[in-house]
C-alpha cells in the first residue's frame, strides 16, 4: 500500500510546525510502573494531550488545509466528528481564515461543541455519528466544501505520522508502542514513520470493546463496520473502518487489543493520580492496555504509549472518574 515516506513525513513536519506543539515525551517512573511491569520496564509517554486544540488532531487538520488551493479555501470546509476532530479542523480554519462547517453528534459533551463553536465554526448537531457522515455529505454536495475526512486521507494521515516522527527522534528506540485506536488514522500515520525508523519496534492498537472496528477488519482482512457504538471513549468510537487507514494499519500495526470501558476510567484515575493529568478516556486506552491485555508482553521492555486527547470538561472528568466499581 501506498504509504506516507519519511521525506513526506519529514515535509508534513516542517509545514505545520507553525501551527502545532511539538509534544514532550516524559519518562514514567514510579512504584505503579514497577510493581506492575518490573523495574528493568521503560515506560515512556508522549504527552499529545498538551497539543494545541487539546489533541493529535491538530496535526492532520492542519496539513489536510494547507494542501487546498485557493478557491477551495475560499468554498469552506467540513467535517463530522464525535468533537476532537471537529475542534482540529475549526482551528485550522481559522488560522487560515476560512469558513467550517462541522457536524457532531447532539450527545457530543458541550465542553467540544463550544471548543469547536469558539473557534468560528458552524457546529450542525445530528441524532448520532452515523447520521453524521450522511449529512457531511450532504453539505459537501450541496455547498462545495472540501470534506476533511476525519482518519481516511493522506494529508491527514501524514500529520498524524508526525507524532510517531517525534517519538523516534526523543527517545531511546522502542520494543514496543501503544497506540489508541477510533478509525485507525492516528495509528497508520504513527506505524508508518516509526516502522522505516525503528522496523523492530512492534505496534500495538488498542480499541474499547465497544468499538472494535479495526480489530473486525484484521480478523477478516476487509472493511468492516459495527451496528451500534458503545464505548465511553466516544473519540474512539469510529462506526467502520475505510480501506486507506485500514490498509495501513495493517501494514504497520502487529496487534489490536481491546480494553473495557472500566480499564480505560481507572486508566483516567491513574493518570491523574500519578501525573495530575486529566485526560478523556481515549488519552487513557494505551495506559489500559499496557496494564492490563499487554502486561505480560510489556514486562521488561521499553514501552511508548500515546497519551492522545484530553478534551473533557471538569464535570465530565469528574463524572466518569468518581464512579465506583470500573469493570477493568
Amino acid at each position: 500500500m501506498d504509504s506516507p515516506t519519511l521525506e513526506e513525513i519529514r515535509a508534513t513536519r516542517a509545514r505545520i510546525a507553525p501551527y502545532i506543539f511539538r509534544t514532550p515525551m516524559w519518562r514514567w517512573q514510579s512504584s505503579v510502573v514497577e510493581e506492575a511491569l518490573g523495574a528493568d520496564t521503560e515506560v515512556w509517554l508522549k504527552l499529545e494531550l498538551f497539543q494545541r486544540t487539546g489533541t493529535f488532531k491538530a496535526r492532520g487538520a492542519v496539513n489536510d488545509i494547507l494542501q487546498l488551493d485557493g478557491a477551495a479555501r475560499a468554498r469552506g470546509v467540513t467535517a463530522v466528528s464525535a468533537g476532537n476532530h471537529a475542534i482540529a479542523v475549526a482551528y485550522a480554519a481559522q488560522i487560515f481564515d476560512i469558513s467550517a462547517k462541522v457536524v457532531m453528534p447532539a450527545s457530543a459533551p458541550r465542553f467540544r461543541v463550544e471548543k469547536a463553536s469558539g473557534y468560528g465554526a458552524e457546529v450542525v448537531l445530528v441524532s448520532d455519528v452515523y447520521a453524521g457522515f450522511d449529512e457531511v455529505e450532504r453539505i459537501r454536495q450541496e455547498e462545495g466544501r472540501a470534506f476533511v475526512h476525519p482518519f481516511d486521507s493522506r494529508p491527514v494521515i501524514a500529520g498524524q505520522a508526525t507524532v510517531g516522527l517525534e517519538v523516534c527522534e526523543d527517545t531511546p528506540p522502542l520494543d514496543m508502542l501503544i497506540v489508541p485506536i477510533g478509525g485507525g488514522g492516528l495509528a497508520a500515520g504513527i506505524g508508518a514513520a516509526v516502522k522505516q525508523l525503528q522496523p523492530a519496534c512492534a505496534i500495538f492498537g488498542v480499541e474499547p470493546e465497544g468499538a472494535d472496528t479495526m480489530r473486525r477488519s484484521f480478523a477478516s482482512g476487509k472493511v468492516e463496520a459495527i451496528e451500534r457504538v458503545d464505548t465511553v471513549a466516544t473519540s474512539l468510537g469510529a462506526p467502520s473502518t475505510q480501506a486507506y487507514s485500514m490498509g495501513l494499519c495493517r501494514q504497520f500495526v502487529d496487534e489490536v487489543a481491546l480494553v473495557s470501558d472500566g480499564a480505560m476510567i481507572e486508566g483516567m484515575r491513574l493518570l491523574f493520580h500519578e501525573m495530575k493529568l486529566a485526560c478523556e478516556p481515549a488519552c487513557a486506552a494505551s495506559t489500559a492496555a499496557l496494564l492490563g491485555p499487554l502486561r505480560e508482553r510489556a514486562a521488561g521492555k521499553r514501552v511508548g504509549l500515546i497519551l492522545c486527547g484530553s478534551n473533557l470538561g471538569v464535570e465530565t472528568f469528574v463524572e466518569l472518574t468518581g464512579t465506583a466499581g470500573a469493570d477493568g
